[in-house]
């Protein structure tokens, strides 16, 4: 998973928004409390911001550079989902770069 060090390559921040007690955010939340550390870890000095708001579908913001933003819906993926779709975001950040 050496994706995971690339989030500050390819990544301006990183948004993960989810309700705080709703079933459709449970994955999400899990993922959070599973990864954040591991996730920070390889990228310190890297924004990952995390959103709770209730009643708010799971999500996952990714900003490029030139200010290109895009977006992941997570309700009803499991955590290996997630985790891919994470993975997908990271490496469509390669191209931005100047």
């Amino acid at each position: 998973m050496a994706w995971r060090g690339h989030l500050s390559k390819n990544l301006k921040e990183l948004r993960f928004l989810y309700c705080q007690t709703s079933p459709a955010s449970a994955q999400t939340r899990e993922f959070v409390n599973r990864n954040y550390k591991d996730l920070k870890t390889l990228n310190p000095m890297f924004p990952i911001l995390i959103r709770e708001c209730s009643g708010v579908e799971p999500q996952i913001w990714a900003r490029y550079d030139m200010g290109v933003d895009r977006y992941v819906r997570l309700d009803g993926l499991s955590e290996p989902q997630i985790t891919k779709k994470l993975e997908e975001l990271v490496k469509a950040g390669a191209p931005f770069k100047a």
